[in-house]
């Protein structure tokens, strides 16, 4: 299995409803792509201070590399992923991705 991890730094301007519908669209990927197992989302708690601006964020998790890699190229994914450089600061460098093999 893999976690694949997105950290996002949100222009100031995204409101409530913007992050919201970001989120449901991650959700509902799970009914569209084969090999998601579980996604969670949601905004960082940690108190330490070391987020660098990533304030959100979400984990899907996949059966297996070869998941994710198809999760990557479908469609609907990079709809989604489009979506949301459109929100985040700086675009592109508004994300932090990391994925891992649980």
């Amino acid at each position: 299995m893999i976690q694949h991890c997105v950290f996002l730094r949100l222009k100031a301007s995204t409101t409530a409803d913007q992050k919201q519908a970001i989120y449901d669209a991650i959700a509902a990927l799970k009914d569209v792509v084969p090999g998601i197992t579980d996604i969670k989302f949601g905004q960082n708690v940690s108190p330490e201070g070391l987020n660098g601006g990533f304030l959100d964020g979400f984990i899907v998790t996949l059966e297996s590399i070869e998941a994710r890699d198809a999760y990557l190229t479908h469609p609907q994914h990079v709809e989604v992923g489009d979506e949301i450089i459109t929100l985040t600061d700086g675009g592109l460098a508004g994300i932090l991705v990391f994925d891992m093999l649980i």
